[in-house]
């Protein structure tokens, strides 16, 4: 796991150095410099590519970072151009001090200039820039961009170079991961510790690549610090894979049952029931109507279909579930919902289930988290349950609109898991576990190539198959999640991100797997 630190901790690690062990501001300032150089001189290899750089700086210690880099910058050899959002006069402390540096020095190397922004024409002063630097606001800005700035970030967006930003990109709100005009780095350099905020939200989409810098402090500090939040890797889920016995059988290696599928919406059932063998689990029962039991037969590769009576009506209703109280019962893992439908008598189905057998463990999905709306989740024990809605899922459920989601997501995930007893497997790009202790999983792995119908669906059957199999529900889910991002991942080595589907999801599972075995065992 890599921890994952809010704006305030690392605010509180730079007043630690300062103020007990005694680190002068401007000597953090320049290690944070003398880092960031060596960062972005590494990942571009920029002897190579770049000449002429061009920085933006803003008043504060952000652009008091951006002045001293520029001096790196200089003294080896590179033209660098710099626009100061602040007159000499508007700007104080460290940023003051290496403003007057940077300036004396220009004075001695023609080619590089600094000019104070007055209005957008003077950004034409980057035309010729191979590299932009992003160094206006840092971990202190809160809610959306105002003028000057934001006409600044839309210019410099459009702008053809590469790009940096130092700390997090301008426009971003890392309390949470939220902003309307955002800089779009194709690298970020974040200083001290990785914030939670680049992860997810506008972060995950607007951050980049993104490495670390250093301002001089050692990890001591930050491993005494309390955090819930963190960021899954592959060794996590490697250790969270179900483990194989020698005397296993099909019964003993995870029982799941899938409720789902109807008339209106079969596909997504098979795509879960087959995705349960894919990922190990010995059985996998698809709970379907009768009078579609062929279309079933079909698309199945080796799981079992119980044929409940419909009635021709193509849809579950509660006068099935006598027919399978003995199934539910049967199975380790119960997943519901995908494709069940939003039929009334279905809605209902799925709550009496619920309410029937409270202590079992369900994966609910899709049509089954629709049916938990107006508060009906409220009176259901879901302390056994992991619900794995998407964004819109989430926010009809909870009654607010996705807007208003969005922009306090991981509060309202972890209000929801923590109240709630449960697991949340909010789905998404990243897709994010949030458990009853208010831990917070971010997942590292996946492409936009996940992003189409049936991927929620297959990832619905790999968590029921791994829960099927394993003790852990946390360490299940992380490695579920992990794994079927990774699959998708390693098709890239023969498909793109537009040429492959759900099914090829499906079929990579089992290569994922052993990718993660091989590179830790």
């Amino acid at each position: 796991m890599i921890p994952l630190y809010t704006s305030q901790q690392v605010r509180e690690a730079d007043n630690y150095a300062i103020n007990t062990l005694g680190i002068p501001s401007i000597v953090l300032m320049e290690n944070a410099a003398r880092s960031i150089y060596e960062e972005i001189t590494n990942y571009f290899e920029c002897k190579e590519k770049v000449e002429i750089i061009g920085i933006v700086c803003g008043k504060g210690n952000n652009g008091g970072d951006g002045f001293a880099l520029a001096r790196h910058f200089i003294i080896n050899g590179y033209v660098v151009k710099i626009i100061s959002l602040g007159a000499e006069e508007e700007l104080k402390g460290d940023a003051l001090i290496n403003f007057r540096i940077t300036k004396n020095l220009i004075a001695e190397h023609s080619s590089s200039k600094i000019e104070v922004y007055e209005n957008l024409k003077d950004l034409a002063l980057f035309d010729d820039c191979e590299l932009m630097i992003d160094a206006m606001l840092g971990t202190g800005s809160r809610g959306d961009l105002t003028e000057p700035y934001k006409e600044i970030v839309e210019k410099l967006n459009s702008i053809d170079a590469l790009k940096v930003s130092v700390d997090l990109p301008t426009g971003l709100d890392l309390e949470n991961a939220f902003g309307e005009m955002i800089f779009n780095p194709d690298l970020t350099i974040t200083l001290s510790e990785f914030k939670t905020g680049l992860f997810y939200g506008k972060g995950y989409l607007n951050s980049g690549n993104i490495v670390k810098g250093s301002i001089g402090m050692d990890n001591e500090y930050y491993d005494k610090l309390s955090v819930n939040d963190y960021l899954i890797e592959p060794e996590d889920a490697y250790y969270g894979l179900p483990r194989k016995s020698l005397d296993q059988h099909k019964y003993s290696a995870g029982k799941v049952l899938v409720i789902a599928g109807s008339g209106k919406y079969p596909g997504a059932s098979f795509m879960t029931t087959n995705a349960v063998l894919r990922s190990g689990a010995g059985s996998s029962i698809l709970a379907f109507p009768k009078s579609l039991k062929n279309v079933a037969h079909q698309k199945l590769e080796s799981a079992i279909v119980v044929a409940y009576e419909d009635e021709g009506k193509e849809f579950l209703s509660s006068s099935n579930l006598k027919e399978l109280d003995e199934k539910i019962n049967w199975a380790d893992v119960i997943a519901i919902g995908p494709g069940i439908g939003r039929e009334d008598e279905t809605k209902n189905a799925v709550i009496e289930i619920l309410k029937t057998h409270k202590s079992k463990k369900f994966v609910i999905d899709a049509d089954a988290i629709i049916a938990l709306k107006d508060d009906e989740y409220k009176k259901l024990n879901l302390k056994t349950k992991v619900l794995t809605p998407h964004h819109k899922e989430f926010a009809d459920l909870l009654g607010i609109n996705v807007e208003d989601l969005e922009k306090q997501l991981l509060r309202y995930g972890k209000e929801f898991a923590v109240e709630n007893s449960c697991c949340l497997v909010l789905k998404g790009a990243p897709t994010i576990i949030f458990n009853s202790s208010g831990e917070i999983f971010i997942n590292s792995a996946g492409n936009p190539g996940m992003a189409k119908f049936g991927s929620g669906d297959v990832l619905t059957g790999v968590i029921a198959g791994f829960l099927a199999q394993a003790d852990d529900i946390e360490d299940a889910l992380i490695s579920a999640v992990y794994i079927h991002s990774l699959a998708a991942d390693l098709l890239l080595e023969d498909k793109t991100e537009y040429g492959f589907t759900s099914e090829d999801l499906i079929q990579g599972i089992p290569n994922a797997i052993k990718f993660i075995l091989k590179s830790f065992v």
